[in-house]
Parts: C-alpha cells; structure tokens; sequence
C-alpha cells in the first residue's frame, strides 16, 4: 500500500479536536503510567479501566514501588478487570525494569520487548505514546480501521503480526511526532467511530477518502468471529475462586473456595490452572494464598 497522506491531515485534526480526555494522553505523563494503561487496556473497556489505573498508579507510582510489593498484592489490586496473569507479568516487568534499567521504562524496541509480558504492540504503543518515536501500533481498532478505509473491506483478515505491522507502516507518517499523534487517532477512530458492529461513517472525518465507503460498503467475505462465552466457563471459576482470596487478608481452607462452585470437577480443574499459573500458591497445611 502506497504511504496516503490523504487521511493523516484530517484523521489527526479530528483527534487534536476530539479525542476523549483519557488521563494516559496528558501531558507529562510517564513511561511507567503509560505502560500500565496498555496492560490494563488489553481486552478489557476504558471505563473498566480508568478506576484500576488511577488507584494502582495512586499506590505505585513507579516500577520500584511495584517491585517491592509482592505478587501477591499485585493479583489483589487488579480486583475485578480480568485476565489476571496481567497482574503478574506486569510485576514480573516492574522488577526486570528495576533490576535492568534502573527503574526507568527503556526507549528501545528490543528492550521493551525483553521485558517479561511486553509483546510487540504494547512495545510499540510505549514507544509512540510515552516517547513520541515514530512506531507502528496496531491493534484491533487500527487493524479494522487500516481494513477498511485502505484496504476497502468490511473487516480484517485474521491477525498477523508481519503483515499488520507492514500494512501500518505504508501509511505511518515520517515524522516523530505526526507518527505518534497518528497512531493515537487511528486507534480512537475504531474504538468511537468506526466500530465493528455499526460504524459512524456519517461523523467520520476521512469518510470522503474511505475505500470501503467509496466501494459501497462491500460485505466482508472471511471467517465469523465467535463471540466468546463467559458464564458457566472455567474461566468465570477462576475469577470466583480468586474473588475469594482477594477478599481475605490471610490464606483460606479449601472449604472456603468448595462454595464457589457447585461442581466438583470444574471447580478443581479451575484452581489447578490458578496454581498452574502462579495466581495462588497451596500451602503445606491444606490452605490457599494469593502468590507471596
């Protein structure tokens, strides 16, 4: 795809007037603070998010504070956001910043990237959003974004690094800043306007330049995705069983998490996978804790 400067001068004027005031996009906001606000944003809703970020900010406001608190406390301050492991790979991360970096978030894609839980587009995103550097961030919200108004279609393919990242990069602005500034618009358009489900092409800011719209909205052709079930899954287990350590300042007798769950086999098999993913430790006595 050939770089389309078309969209960047209208797609970034939109955001400079637009764009939701979100305490990660203030001015002076730290590497560390945005790094938090991407774990924390992965799968999981801005307003969901926005309440954890402050408070786990307010308690450790740097990777050093993190580090020095146990794991434990980590799985315990994420409360209710989800996907837990986050919790530990973000801890696993304050300590490898501290211990590698002297406490200060890298700039650097390959030391980001070496640090525990960081993939290629959280990465990226630090680097665009904490460093102004010129980097190509691609989530679900740009790859839908790139899908339609570059590529003409409906909705993306399935995901792939090289080929996402490649297809960023033919339209990311040369310069630092006007990079950057991009990133953050193309993510914001998918997230508020350009929705998977119905798309505000009429407020859209690059509606006129669009390649789906001028297509006639052609119907995507590839694979449904399934939506993803949560009642009655392992995964609804898990967070029950964790609700109940979480709440509990001391470890809990195994017969305080039999009443999570009515069924036996899915109710171990669950617990099994929390030890298995170091989310709680069973202790010698027969008890259960939050990691230490």
């Amino acid at each position: 795809m050939p770089a389309t400067p078309a969209i960047v001068a209208p797609l970034t004027e939109w955001f400079a007037n637009h764009a939701r005031d979100l305490p990660w996009r203030r001015p002076g906001t730290s590497a560390w603070s945005v790094l938090v606000s991407e774990v924390m944003l992965q799968q999981t809703p801005v307003a969901r998010v926005l309440p954890a970020y402050r408070a786990w900010l307010e308690r450790w406001p740097g990777p050093a504070e993190l580090a020095a608190a146990s794991p434990g406390e980590a799985v315990r301050m994420w409360g209710k956001l989800g996907y837990p492991r986050r919790a530990l790979r973000l801890h696993a991360c304050a300590s490898a910043i501290v211990e590698r970096h002297g406490g200060q978030v890298p700039a650097g894609l390959a030391d980001l990237l070496a640090l525990p839980g960081v993939g290629e587009y959280t990465a990226r995103a630090v680097q665009a959003f904490a460093f102004g550097s010129r980097a190509a961030v691609v989530d679900t919200n740009v790859r839908r974004v790139l899908a339609r108004a570059v590529g003409g279609q409906g909705l993306p393919a399935a995901p792939s690094t090289g080929r996402d990242l490649a297809a960023m990069e033919a339209v990311l602005p040369r310069a630092e800043a006007t990079a950057a500034l991009f990133c953050a618009a193309m993510m914001e358009l998918g997230a508020v306007l350009c929705t998977a489900g119905s798309p505000s092409c009429s407020a859209c800011p690059i509606q006129h330049r669009c390649a789906w719209r001028l297509a006639g909205y052609p119907p995507y052709q590839g694979p449904a995705a399934r939506p993803q079930r949560f009642a009655g899954t392992d995964r609804q287990v898990r967070g029950l069983l964790l609700d109940v350590l979480r709440g509990c300042p001391d470890p809990v007798p195994g017969s305080a998490l039999d009443t999570v769950w009515p069924e036996d086999g899915q109710r171990r098999r669950a617990l099994d996978a929390l030890i298995a993913d170091g989310l709680v430790d069973p202790l010698p006595d027969g008890r259960f804790a939050l990691p230490s």
